[in-house]
């Protein structure tokens, strides 16, 4: 899953006002406690988590690989006039490193060209002290389809992008980190053009110690 296949993702799939996801619900359930500072949505696709964090205060780094994911997330933006609190940047986050350390990463659905786990290790850094991760992924289960290049476009995610709670917390150093959420759920999301679809996620939370 690197460059080449998120911008074919991306322009592939449809897009409009009238038919952009809302932010994942988790958000609001692990950080609407959280004081406002500063965020990195780490594969922020069209921008519903960064603009979701950013119309409560947070001043929010939307980075994604997807030049095109990119271009929709900036117009997303503008349309909700909250250019001032949200900045765009273009980068794969195998390499890139930013400036500075964030008071919250979150990742919602990011699926990097490198392992699951240790994508989300890598981005752990960029926590500050004091700071919160924040990790929605999807959760293996015994349904998940085997092998590269399988699911995703059907709906479901390829076994190489799935996880579990136990997977992701094992990545976390103990002595860094405090885990206040570490949860395996199921809910079910309404399909574009009719119908339902049950989707099954790993929700992760921890604050870093130091």
């Amino acid at each position: 899953m690197d460059k080449d296949y998120w911008e074919s993702h991306w322009r592939a799939r449809e897009h409009g006002a009238g038919r952009e996801l809302p932010a994942h619900p988790y958000l609001d359930d692990e950080t609407s406690g959280l004081a406002p500072g500063t965020a990195l949505d780490a594969g922020c696709g069209e921008g519903a988590e960064a603009i979701w964090l950013a119309s409560r205060g947070w001043s929010v780094t939307a980075a994604d690989i997807s030049s095109e994911a990119l271009a929709r997330a900036a117009s997303r933006v503008a349309r909700a006039g909250l250019a001032e609190r949200v900045r765009c940047v273009e980068a794969d986050l195998s390499s890139w490193e930013p400036e500075s350390r964030f008071d919250l990463v979150t990742t919602h659905y990011a699926h990097p060209a490198t392992s699951q786990l240790a994508f989300y290790e890598r981005i752990s850094r960029w926590v500050a002290p004091g700071g919160t991760l924040l990790v929605v992924g999807h959760l293996r289960t015994p349904d998940t389809p085997h092998g590269h290049g399988h699911g995703h476009d059907d709906g479901q995610p390829p076994e190489e992008a799935t996880v579990t709670a136990a997977s992701v917390t094992t990545v976390l150093d103990p002595q860094l980190w405090e885990i206040v959420t570490a949860t395996e759920q199921a809910r079910t999301v309404a399909k574009p053009h009719g119908g339902a679809a049950e989707l099954h996620d790993v929700v992760v939370r921890a604050t870093r110690r130091r």
